[in-house]
C-alpha cells in the first residue's frame, strides 16, 4: 500500500522532520497541531483560543485530503493542564456536534512552545478510486 504526505497551506507547516499528515489507503493520519497560525504564529490567549486554532487548523489539514472532522474515527488529545478539560471540551465539543469519535485525553508535562493543546487525529477518506 502507497502513503501519500500531505501539505497544505492553510495549516501551519511542519517544524520539524514529520508531515502534517499522512494517507494511506482510505485513512488520514495528522500529526499532532499545536496553537500556530497559518503563518506560524503562536496564537495568544487561554485554552479556549489556542483549542478554537487547534481545530480550525486540523479542519485545514482534513480539508486538504476531502475530508472534514466529521470523518474523524479518533483524537488523541494532549492537555498541559487537566484542571482546563472542561474549558477545552466545550470548544472542541463545539466543533464535532454530535459526532463523537473515539478520544484519548491525556496530560503532559510539557508540548511544544509550552502551549495549553495539542491534538493528532485519525480519520477515513471516502475513496473514489481503488488507486490509493
Amino acid at each position: 500500500m502507497s502513503l501519500k504526505i500531505v501539505s497544505t497551506q492553510e495549516a501551519p507547516a511542519a517544524i520539524g522532520p514529520y508531515a502534517q499528515a499522512v494517507r494511506s489507503g482510505n485513512l488520514l493520519f495528522t500529526s499532532g497541531q499545536i496553537p500556530l497560525t497559518p503563518s506560524g504564529e503562536l496564537v495568544t490567549g487561554g485554552i479556549q483560543e489556542q483549542t478554537h486554532q487547534v481545530l480550525s487548523n486540523l479542519k485545514a489539514v482534513l480539508k486538504a485530503e476531502g475530508a472534514t472532522l466529521q470523518d474523524v474515527i479518533k483524537a488523541t488529545v494532549f492537555l498541559k493542564d487537566m484542571n482546563q478539560f472542561a474549558e477545552f471540551n466545550s470548544v472542541y465539543a463545539s466543533y464535532f456536534g454530535e459526532h463523537a469519535p473515539a478520544r484519548s485525553t491525556v496530560e503532559v508535562a510539557r508540548l511544544p512552545r509550552d502551549v495549553f493543546v495539542e491534538i493528532e487525529v485519525i480519520a477515513t477518506i471516502r475513496v473514489e478510486s481503488p488507486e490509493l
